[in-house]
C-alpha cells in the first residue's frame, strides 16, 4: 500500500529550529526519516538540538546560524543547504516571538521588532526558498500562524501579535496562489497555546487557567506531539491539493 504521508529523505528547512514548536516539528519530521536543516540565531542551542536529533533518530541534520530579519543572511543559509543537499523540499517558518502589552503601552520599537520577526521573517525565508522550489517545480511551505491569526482575546494586549499572525495567514494565501502553478503548496498551522520557551511564562501565570477554561472547549493547552500529524500531512504528498489554508489545532478555541 502506498504511504501518502511518506517524507523519508525529504529535505526540510525549519526556521526557529532551536526551541519550541520548531524543535517539536523537527523531531516529527526526523521520526519519519526526513533530513533537516535547522535555522536559528543561537548557535549553542542549534548545535545541541541537531546532535540530539541525530542521536535519537539517526537522520542527517545540519544547522545554520540565521537571523530571519536579515534577508541576506537568510539567503546565505539557504545556499548552505543547497550546497549540502542539492534541493529543498519542505520549509517550515517557525521562528517567532510572543508579545503581550496593551497597544498604548508598547513602544514603536517593540512593534517594529515583532513584525520584523513574526511577519517579515516568514516572507524572507519563503522568498529565498521559494526561488528554489519554483525552479524545482515542487515544494511544501508550512507557516506557523496562530489562533490569533483569526481571533483576539479579551484583555490580552496582543495587537502586534494578532497583526503579525493575521499577516502570516494572508501571506500564506497569496503565496499559495502565486506558486500553485509550480506544484508548490503553502499552508499555515494555527496552534492555540502550547507549552514552549516562548509561552511558558504566560501558561504558568495564575491568570491563565480561567482564560483556558473560558476560551478552549477542551479546557487545556496543547500537548507535545499534537502538532505532529498536521505538520507531516502538510509536508507530505497527502496534502497535494490543499493550499492557502490556515488549519487551527486549538481544542475548539476558534469554533466559539
Amino acid at each position: 500500500m502506498k504511504n501518502y504521508f511518506d517524507i523519508k529523505d525529504r529535505i526540510a528547512v525549519i526556521t526557529g529550529g532551536s526551541s519550541g514548536l520548531g524543535v517539536q516539528i523537527a523531531k516529527a519530521f526526523a521520526s519519519q526519516g526526513a533530513k533537516l536543516a535547522l535555522f536559528a540565531r543561537r548557535e549553542e542551542k542549534l548545535k545541541a538540538v541537531a546532535e540530539e536529533i541525530k542521536d535519537e533518530f539517526g537522520v542527517e541534520v545540519m544547522y545554520a546560524v540565521t537571523d530571519v530579519t536579515d534577508y541576506d543572511n537568510v539567503e546565505e543559509s539557504v545556499q548552505k543547504v543547497m550546497d549540502k543537499f542539492g534541493r529543498i523540499d519542505i520549509l517550515v517558518n517557525s521562528a517567532g516571538v510572543g508579545h503581550m502589552k496593551p497597544a498604548l503601552e508598547q513602544t514603536v520599537e517593540e512593534w517594529n521588532k515583532h513584525l520584523a520577526i513574526d511577519l517579515s521573517g516568514v516572507y524572507y525565508a519563503s522568498r529565498a526558498v521559494g526561488k528554489i522550489m519554483v525552479e524545482q517545480k515542487y515544494g511544501k511551505i508550512i507557516n506557523l500562524g496562530s489562533i490569533h491569526s483569526r481571533v483576539s482575546i479579551a484583555g490580552g494586549g496582543v495587537s502586534v501579535y494578532t497583526s503579525s499572525k493575521g499577516g502570516v495567514m494572508n501571506l500564506t494565501k497569496d503565496l499559495a496562489v502565486e506558486w500553485a502553478p509550480y506544484n508548490i503548496t503553502v499552508n499555515a498551522i494555527g496552534p492555540a497555546y502550547f507549552a514552549s520557551e516562548m509561552t511558558q511564562e504566560v501558561i504558568d501565570s495564575p491568570e491563565f487557567a480561567p482564560v483556558i477554561q473560558a476560551y478552549c472547549p477542551m479546557g487545556r493547552v496543547g500537548a507535545p506531539g499534537e502538532l505532529d500529524g498536521i505538520a507531516i500531512y502538510l509536508a507530505s504528498d497527502a496534502s497535494s491539493f490543499c493550499t492557502g489554508q490556515l488549519i487551527c489545532i486549538d481544542g475548539g478555541w476558534t469554533a466559539i
